[in-house]
Parts: structure tokens; sequence; C-alpha cells
């Protein structure tokens, strides 16, 4: 059973799947719908500008090479570095998710909002699902992800599923699920899906 939320009068929702599954879509239409949307990336891009503690500890931790010219964190060669050493993803995550973590419960305690859905790809690897009323995890077919992400970004094959696998696996948190998208199919299948959802946990 998950906990309680922090206001009754109110739910929180988690949403989260797997590396380009299409929880940015979800979430929009949520978003649309009324409900406050606390992203987790956000959250995690800001916390890792220049002079920020984060930003500190992860030179300290990775060295200099990894900055821009601007003395910004090129997150491209983090990305590399960590997605290619398990070790290396564990300290940057040691590093970063507290601070994320602290932020979200920050955002959730001062948020007017009656539903607050917290998009975070990271959702069950953080442990934040003991924190929401009913978890939403949009589904999707490895070929379709691995097409969707290339197209998106560029990856190749070899380095799409190295992120992917750098995940709890999709099945598992299918298995933990309150709520399945199945966003195989179209936008307006997708978004059918969603009010289904909101119809049973809440109404504008």
């Amino acid at each position: 059973m998950r906990r309680q939320s922090y206001d009754k009068k109110r739910i929180i929702l988690g949403l989260t799947g797997s590396f380009g599954s299409g929880k940015t879509t979800v979430a929009g239409f949520l978003r649309s719908y009324g409900a406050k949307i606390i992203d987790a990336d956000k959250i995690a891009h800001s916390l890792i500008k220049p002079r920020t503690k984060i930003y500190k500890k992860i030179i300290d931790t990775f060295g200099k090479s990894i900055l821009k010219k601007n003395r910004a964190i090129d997150r491209e060669k983090l990305s590399k570095i960590v997605f290619n050493n398990k070790l290396s993803l564990k300290r940057l995550n040691k590093i970063v998710h507290p601070e994320v973590i602290r932020v979200i419960n920050g955002q959730i305690k001062n948020s007017p909002g009656r539903v607050i859905v917290l998009d975070v790809p990271l959702l069950i690897e953080a442990g934040l699902e003991k924190i929401v009323d009913k978890l939403i995890v949009v589904t999707i077919t490895r070929e379709k992800q691995i097409k969707r992400i290339s197209r998106k970004t560029g990856f190749n094959r070899q380095d799409t599923l190295k992120r992917i696998k750098a995940q709890v696996p999709l099945r598992n948190k299918v298995r933990l699920a309150d709520f399945l998208i199945d966003n195989n199919g179209t936008v307006l299948e997708t978004k059918k899906q969603i009010n289904q959802i909101r119809r049973l946990l809440w109404r504008n």
C-alpha cells in the first residue's frame, strides 16, 4: 500500500517509464488537464549549473575534462563516461539524486495544486514510489523505443541500449504500476488512456 499524500485533499501521481517511452507527451496532457508537473530532469539540469554545490562535487569526482569552454558541464561527455561504467553512474546518482529528491519534496509541500505529478525517469531507482499515491508507467516496445530515441537524439543502437539497460527494466516497473499507458499507438490513443485515468482519479 502506498503512503497517503501530504494532504488528503490532493493526490500525488508518479509518472515513469523507460528512456524514450514517451513520458513527456503524457506529462503534457496531464498538465493540460490542470495537474502540477514536477519535472525531475529540469530540476537536475538546474542543480548542475556552474557554482552550485552539485556542480563542484561532479567536477571533483569526474574532473575538468567534462567542462565546456564556458565552464558549464558538458552533459554529452558526462553521459559517455557514466553509461560506459556502472560504478561511475552510481557515483553520479549518489551526488545528484539526494538533492533532486530534496527539491521535489520542497515543491510538493509548497504546491497549491490538487493533482501533483512527479515526472521522474528514475522514480523507482530513487525510491520515490514510496511518496506517491498512484504510479503511472508508460510502456513501449523495445524496437519502437530505439527508433524514437534515435530519431530524437541521434544516438546509435548501442548507445541507446546502454542507457535503457542502466535503468530498472520496464517489466519491473510495470509490476509496480497502478496504471499503464500503452504508448505504442497514436497520440490520440495515448490521450484516450490518459483521459480514462483522469476520470478515475480527478475531475476538473
